[in-house]
């Protein structure tokens, strides 16, 4: 058969029965429809990330400060110990994935308390959110004290946790924000892994 028939694809540039080169644009095609569709979970389902968090691995979250992230969530932003990229604690972000869960590290310079802090995120980004009317305290495994407030509806559960990382109040000191994101009905799934690692933030020496 002449390799100029119309519709004859050479075996070089087949797999599977399919044309090898349309495959890159079918393949964007459908990333960018998963994510019009069902937004980023679903697409981080699809696309494979290629950091993954190993045994041992610890976040630099800035001046000293640390937290151990739960092994086999993506790295998506964010910086290790092991880096030395040189972070900074009121700046920089992290952001840790699972199939439909996320975890979220914002570091702001902030004058007040933890509980204050806290308040003025939620009244600031969605003053409407069906937060929990009361905050509870949770407290790490070194000792810093952070506020936790939930949320749960429709579209998902939320949790976020403020921490503040000094005690150089009332000068603007390092305050750190955690927010976590599940589909519906799958926090529980996650919570262990989340709670180990609210418990291994550390404030650095600069507490």
């Amino acid at each position: 058969m002449s390799a100029d028939v119309q519709g004859w694809v050479p075996v070089e540039h087949r797999w599977f029965g399919l044309d090898r080169r349309r495959m890159k644009p079918a393949v964007f095609v459908l990333a960018v429809a998963l994510l019009l569709i069902y937004g980023w979970p679903a697409l981080n389902a699809v696309v494979p990330w290629r950091n993954a968090i190993k045994a041992g691995d610890v976040l630099d979250l800035g001046a000293g400060a640390t937290a151990v992230p739960p092994v086999g969530w993506q790295l998506e932003d964010g910086a290790l110990v092991s880096d030395r990229a040189g972070v900074s604690p009121t700046n920089d972000t992290v952001k840790l994935a699972k199939g439909g869960a996320t975890i979220d590290l914002t570091g702001a310079a902030y004058t007040g308390s933890a509980a204050q802090f806290l308040d003025q995120v939620i009244t600031s980004e969605d003053p409407e959110a069906n937060i929990s009317a009361a905050p509870g305290t949770f407290t790490t495994g070194s000792g810093l004290v952070g506020v936790v407030r939930s949320a749960s509806g429709t579209s998902g559960d939320e949790l976020l946790a403020a921490f503040k990382m000094s005690a150089s109040d009332p000068d603007p000191a390092p305050a750190l924000l955690v927010d976590v994101s599940t589909a519906p009905g799958s926090f529980q799934q996650y919570s262990g892994e989340i709670e180990a690692f609210l418990r291994s933030i550390t404030p650095g020496t600069g507490e």
